[in-house]
């Protein structure tokens, strides 16, 4: 609901978000040597994405991520796997990484090491489990905020009639006791006499 939301908020996360998805990559590219790494990157861009779904809701995490939360961790899991089993395709142990030196024009001698790919795979299935997280749980509050506003708009009209009094006692109308199911709260109006049709 946008009156419900913080424009203070808002504009702070929009400041900080770039500069936290950079921390994480920070983290993700030198874990190999320093503290950080795959876990700790993907922790810093999940908290990047709780606080933007914070400050505005499912659209704005949309907005921020738009792609399935399922292939994200579908692709993490194939990398961390993948990496961790494809050593022993070479005839060396799981988890065994190889290092391999090249040269770029802009960036000069370059050590690549494939416990890279590994971290990746686990930074892709924190982030990717974050998001799941907040768009399965998070956003089914959002919902249900607006099938009560739904219900509100078409049920109560700005009268102090009986009948709108009445509407106003029918659990799911009240935010603390809401239904998801708009046809469940009409018939349960229906009932107790409030909507034309129930009993009286």
């Amino acid at each position: 609901d946008p009156r419900a939301r913080s424009l203070v908020l808002e504009v702070t996360t929009r400041l900080i978000f770039p500069t936290m998805m950079v921390l994480s990559l920070f983290f993700f590219f030198t874990g190999h040597n320093n503290p950080g790494g795959g876990f700790a990157g993907g922790l810093v861009a999940g908290l990047a994405l709780v606080l933007r779904y914070l400050a505005g809701g499912r659209y704005e995490l949309g907005e921020a991520v738009p792609v399935d939360a399922g292939r994200i961790l579908g692709v993490g899991l194939l990398l961390a796997a993948g990496t961790a089993a494809g050593s022993m395709a070479f005839g060396a142990p799981a988890l065994s990484s190889a290092m391999f030196e090249f040269t770029l024009p802009v960036f000069g001698e370059v050590k690549f090491v494939t416990a890279l790919l590994f971290d990746l795979g686990v930074y892709l299935i924190v982030v990717g489990l974050v998001l799941d997280i907040l768009r399965s749980l998070g956003a089914r509050l959002d919902l249900d905020e607006e099938d009560i506003e739904e219900l509100r708009a078409v049920y109560v009209d700005a009268t102090d009639s009986p009948s709108t009094a009445a509407l106003r006692q029918v659990p799911g109308v009240d935010d603390d006791a809401a239904r998801t199911d708009l046809a469940a709260r009409r018939e349960a109006a229906e009932n107790q006499g409030a909507l034309p049709g129930g009993t009286s």
